[in-house]
C-alpha cells in the first residue's frame, strides 16, 4: 500500500465532537446527534489543510461548505480545485489529494487502484450533492420548452440542426420557434457531467443515442466546445441558438427544457430531481458502506426528473495519521449534516441529501480511520 503523506492537522477532534457535526441522523457512537450547526463544533475545532480537486458542478456549494466549515474551524482550510471531475478521481487515486469531488463514482478499475493508495479497504464514494442538469439554450424570448429523449439526443448528434425542426414544434404547440441554427456546447474536459448526460441519453434514448457512456463527448460528435461548468455557460450565453448540458445552479437566465417522463413533461427543480434519486438502487459487488447509486433514466416516475447528477465526495478509508482522519471526517461530517446541505442549497440550488442517505453517509464517515 502506498502510505498518504498529506501533512499533519494540528489537532484532534474526539468521536464525540464528530457526532456534533452530523446531523438529522443516528450516528455510529450510538449517542443522540446534536443539531448539525457549523457553530456546534466549535470548541472543538480541528485545524489544517484538506486538499480536494475535482467537480465543477460543486464549485458554489463547495464555497458555503468551506465557509461553514472553517467559521467553525478557525484553524482549518479547505482548498478546493473546481478543475473536473476526471481530473480530480485522477488526484484522488494519485494521492495528490485527500478526497476528491466527482459527478461519477469510481468504477469498478478505479475502486481497484484505489486499494494502492488508501489501503486494502479501497476508497468511499459518498454523495454530497444532488442537481439537476439543466439542458439550457440561448433562444431570445423563449425560456422554456419540452422535450422528450429522443428529439434530445438527435440535437445533441446535430441530426436535428434549426430550432423550427418539427420534432421540436410537434412537441411545442403555440411556441414561435425560429428558423435559427442550432450550436451544440459540450465539454472539452473529462467531465462528471458528460458522464451522467450521455448515460441519460443512452438509457431513455437508446435507438438515438448508441454511443458509449464516458466522461469524454464522443469523439465524432465534436463541436463548439468549452472548459468546466462555467466555459460551457459563458459560450452558450453568448451565442444566439446555442444549447448545452449544465448544473442547473449554473445557467443564469438561459431557457430550459422540460423533460418528458412517462406521458407528462417534467419541470427542473430540485424537488424533482430528490424524487429521480429516490429510485436509484446501490451499486452491486461494492463494498457494504460505500454509497455508488445507479440512477433509473428511464423512469415514467410521475414528477422525477432523470436529467439528474449525483455528485460525490471520494475518500480513503484510511489515512496515514489521527489528525488527518480527524480533519476528513470533520468536514466530511459537516458538508453531508442538514445545516451543511442547507448552506449547499441556499448557495447553488442543489437538492438536500434525504434523511436516509445522510444516515447512511455518516455511518461511512464514522468507519473512518488510521491506516494500521
Amino acid at each position: 500500500m502506498k502510505a498518504l503523506r498529506f501533512g499533519r492537522a494540528a489537532a484532534v477532534i474526539s468521536v464525540a465532537a464528530l457526532a456534533l457535526t452530523a446531523c438529522g441522523s443516528d450516528n455510529a457512537t450510538g449517542q443522540p446527534a446534536a443539531a448539525g450547526s457549523a457553530s456546534s463544533a466549535a470548541g472543538s475545532a480541528v485545524t489544517g489543510t484538506l486538499t480536494g480537486i475535482g467537480s465543477s458542478a460543486q464549485n458554489s456549494a463547495m464555497e458555503a461548505w468551506k465557509a461553514g466549515f472553517e467559521s467553525a474551524n478557525e484553524g482549518a482550510m479547505v482548498q478546493y480545485s473546481p478543475d473536473g471531475s476526471g481530473a480530480g478521481r485522477k488526484a484522488f487515486l494519485s494521492g495528490g489529494a485527500q478526497f476528491a469531488g466527482s459527478d461519477a463514482y469510481l468504477k469498478d478499475d478505479e475502486m481497484t487502484q484505489a486499494v494502492e493508495v488508501c489501503g486494502p479497504d479501497g476508497a468511499l464514494n459518498i454523495p454530497a450533492y444532488i442537481s439537476p442538469i439543466a439542458i439550457a439554450f440561448n433562444l431570445g424570448d423563449v425560456t422554456e420548452l419540452n422535450l422528450d429523449a429522443p428529439t434530445i439526443a438527435k440535437i445533441f448528434k446535430k441530426e436535428i440542426t434549426t430550432w423550427n425542426d418539427p420534432a421540436i414544434a410537434s412537441q411545442n404547440e403555440g411556441v414561435e420557434l425560429p428558423d435559427t441554427t442550432i450550436t451544440v456546447v459540450h465539454r472539452s474536459d473529462e467531465s462528471g457531467t458528460t458522464e451522467n448526460f450521455t448515460d441519460y441519453l443512452a438509457a431513455a434514448a437508446p435507438e438515438d443515442w448508441t454511443y458509449e457512456v464516458g466522461g469524454a463527448w464522443p469523439a465524432d460528435l465534436q463541436s463548439e466546445n468549452a472548459k468546466g461548468t462555467s466555459g460551457v455557460i459563458q459560450t452558450v450565453t453568448s451565442t444566439d441558438g446555442a444549447i448545452t448540458y449544465a448544473d442547473a445552479s449554473a445557467v443564469g437566465d438561459l431557457g430550459k427544457a422540460k423533460v418528458k417522463v412517462g406521458e407528462a413533461y417534467t419541470e427542473i427543480s430540485s424537488d424533482a430531481a430528490a424524487k429521480a434519486v429516490d429510485v436509484a438502487t446501490p451499486v452491486e459487488g461494492r463494498p457494504e458502506l460505500d454509497m455508488s447509486l445507479d440512477l433509473e433514466r428511464d423512469t415514467t416516475e410521475s414528477g422525477a426528473y432523470p436529467v439528474v447528477l449525483v455528485s460525490y465526495h471520494l475518500y480513503c478509508t484510511t489515512y496515514d495519521s489521527q489528525e488527518t482522519v480527524d480533519l476528513v471526517k470533520a468536514f466530511g461530517s459537516y458538508v453531508i449534516s442538514e445545516d451543511g446541505q442547507a448552506e449547499a442549497e441556499a448557495s447553488a440550488g442543489n437538492a438536500p441529501l434525504s434523511e436516509t442517505l445522510r444516515e447512511k453517509a455518516q455511518m461511512a464517515i464514522d468507519s473512518i480511520k488510521v491506516a494500521s
